[in-house]
């Protein structure tokens, strides 16, 4: 509202830019049935996206929805000391994992996995838990104590099914403790679905092929991140994983506003226009 409020004193037209605040069944629903209006954008759950698809008809939408994001750490990386620390901060503690770009699968390659294991831990257990409103704080509540509950409740039951938490993995009310995970498979649903929490799943790899294989196999394609310095694997990677963005040396997690943002599969609606008449 503020920066609505700096355009209108800077001689934006009234009426050119409005805000609408209300709940999503009921104003929402609104302006989808509302004629007037020719296209829709909409950053949210793949449900909702459905809804939106399903209503609008003829006009025209831009879906960015849900993901599930895998980086891919190869063994030829630079530093890894930075990437492990970069790969924690921004799977748990940006935004606590609550995006659709947060880094939630981390294959790592086994030649460097039990050091950068090691170093993922050590950041994360740096992190401070508490009120947000305190500057050393690292990570606070997550949106509702509820889906702190749903986030418990996933890694619980992935751990019933076998896999190993390294460090956190506990809640108090709606805090949930910044959470490494490894001996992950890809039937958990910490795995296969949007965890939307602080909570990064560790899962080693040899083959490079397998890794894309495993990347890809997901309803999701958003974002993806790769590090590595063989420039043609890393073309390679902007070519095979089947994500709208595909991040070289960064994880999943950055965006940059200026540029183009979407998702494939599920994720939403992004055409890779560039990379397919190259690949032709």
């Amino acid at each position: 509202m503020a920066m609505v409020d700096i355009l209108r004193e800077a001689g934006l037209p009234a009426g050119f830019l409005n805000v609408v605040h209300g709940l999503g069944q009921e104003t929402g629903q609104y302006l989808l049935e509302d004629e007037r209006i020719h296209m829709f954008t909409f950053t949210g759950s793949v449900g909702v996206g459905r809804h939106i698809k399903s209503t609008t008809g003829i006009r025209k939408v831009t879906l960015e929805l849900g993901s599930n994001s895998p980086t891919i750490v190869h063994r030829d990386a630079q530093n890894i000391n930075e990437i492990a620390e970069l790969c924690a901060l921004r799977g748990l503690s940006a935004t606590n994992g609550q995006a659709c770009i947060s880094v939630q699968r981390l294959y790592v390659h086994k030649d460097i996995h039990d050091e950068f294991v090691s170093l993922l831990v050590q950041t994360a257990e740096r992190l401070k838990v508490g009120n947000p409103e305190e500057e050393d704080t690292d990570i606070g509540p997550l949106i509702s104590e509820k889906e702190a509950m749903r986030v418990e409740a996933w890694v619980n039951e992935a751990v019933a099914a076998g896999a190993q938490v390294l460090c956190g993995g506990q809640r108090e009310g709606s805090f949930y403790q910044p959470t490494i995970i490894t001996k992950v498979n890809p039937d958990m649903k910490v795995m296969c679905q949007e965890l939307f929490g602080p909570v990064i799943n560790v899962i080693p790899y040899e083959d490079i092929d397998w890794v894309f294989g495993q990347a890809n196999d997901s309803k999701f394609g958003l974002q993806a991140g790769l590090f590595t310095s063989n420039l043609q694997l890393a073309m390679r990677a902007v070519y095979e994983l089947e994500f709208g963005g595909v991040l070289i040396n960064d994880v999943s997690t950055f965006r940059s506003d200026v540029m183009p943002y979407g998702g494939s599969k599920i994720a939403g609606s992004a055409k890779r226009d560039l990379a397919t008449r190259l690949k032709k």
